[in-house]
C-alpha cells in the first residue's frame, strides 16, 4: 500500500487500535524519544514494552532496515501490540512475550536498549540489567526513564495524616517503606553500575498531575490500575474502605483549601553505555 493512500480511521480497526497511550507513560516516553539515537539498520530492544508505544515509534522512526525487539510478559498488552503492528503494516518488530530475565537473545546483538518506566516494575532490576548487558553490543547505549523519590509527596502527606487520625500509627512503617521503594538518581545509577553499565547523562525534571479533588483522583482509571492496590496493602485492613473513605475526605478538604489537588511527580531520563 502506498503511503499516499488515505487511512480510513472510521473503520472498526481504526477506532479500536487507535493508541490511547496513558498520559502518565507519554510524559516519560517523550523524554526518552528526545534522546534515543535513530539510525537505519540498528537493533533496538524495548524492555517492558506494554502495548507498544515505544516499539511502534522506534520501528517507524528508525527506518525499515532497523529491528525492534519488544519484550513484555503482559499477554493482553502484547496481543494488542500484535494487532497494531498488523494494522499499521509494520514488519521490523519481533515480539517476545516473556519476562526479561528469561530473554534468550544472542550475546552482543543489540545496539540500543530502551525502557520506559520498566525499571520500576522489575522484581529484581539488577538481574534484568545484567541480562541486558549480555545482549548489548560493546558500547551499546541504554536509555531508561523512571519516576523518583518524592513521587506524589502531597498525596502521601495526607495519607500519613489520615493513618494518624484513625489511630493507625502501626501502618506508618509500611507507608514509609512503600514511599522509600522509589528510586533516586544515585540508586538507579548504582544498579546500572552493578550491571556493568556506565551512566553518561542524566536529565531530571518534574510534572504536576491535577485533579478537581480526591474523589476524582482515587477513581481515575490509571490510578486504580497502577497504584491503588499498593496503597490498600499499606492499610493492611481486611476491610480497608473506612480508611479510604477518610483519606478521600481529607484529600477533598485539601483540594478545597488549595483550589484543586496537585501532585508533583519527579522524573529522570538516564543514559548509560555498556562497559567493555
Amino acid at each position: 500500500m502506498s503511503y499516499l493512500e488515505p487511512i480510513d480511521y472510521t473503520t472498526p480497526d481504526g477506532g479500536d487500535l487507535y493508541d490511547e497511550l496513558p498520559l502518565w507513560s507519554a510524559l516519560f516516553g517523550q523524554r526518552l524519544l528526545e534522546r534515543v539515537p535513530l539510525t537505519n539498520g540498528l537493533t533496538y530492544l524495548d524492555v517492558g514494552c506494554g502495548t507498544g508505544f515505544l516499539t511502534v515509534e522506534l520501528a517507524q522512526r528508525a527506518g525499515a532496515q532497523s529491528k525492534v525487539i519488544a519484550v513484555d510478559p503482559w499477554s493482553t498488552a502484547m496481543d494488542r501490540l500484535r494487532r497494531k503492528l498488523a494494522y499499521m503494516q509494520i514488519e521490523n518488530v519481533a515480539l517476545h512475550e516473556q519476562d526479561a530475565l528469561s530473554l534468550a537473545l544472542p550475546d552482543e546483538c543489540v545496539d540500543v536498549i530502551v525502557s520506559n518506566l520498566g525499571v520500576n516494575n522489575f522484581e529484581d532490576p539488577v538481574a534484568v540489567l545484567k541480562v541486558l548487558h549480555r545482549t548489548a553490543k560493546p558500547d551499546a547505549r541504554l536509555i531508561l526513564t523512571t519516576n523518583l523519590s518524592g513521587h506524589m509527596d502531597e498525596f502521601f502527606a495526607v495519607f500519613r495524616e489520615t493513618l494518624i487520625e484513625r489511630d493507625m500509627r502501626d501502618r506508618l512503617i509500611p507507608l514509609e517503606e512503600h514511599i522509600a521503594h522509589r528510586g533516586t538518581v544515585d540508586s538507579v545509577s548504582e544498579m546500572l553500575r552493578r550491571a556493568q553499565f556506565t551512566v553518561s547523562n542524566v536529565e531530571t525534571s518534574s510534572f504536576v498531575m491535577r485533579y478537581a479533588d480526591g474523589s476524582s483522583f482515587l477513581r481515575h482509571h490509571f490510578i486504580r490500575m497502577g497504584f491503588l492496590q499498593s496503597w490498600v496493602a499499606v492499610v493492611g485492613e481486611e476491610v480497608p474502605q473506612p480508611v479510604f473513605d477518610a483519606l478521600e475526605r481529607n484529600l477533598n478538604a485539601a483540594a478545597v483549601t488549595n483550589g484543586e489537588l496537585r501532585l508533583t511527580v519527579p522524573m529522570a531520563c538516564i543514559e548509560a553505555r555498556r562497559d567493555a
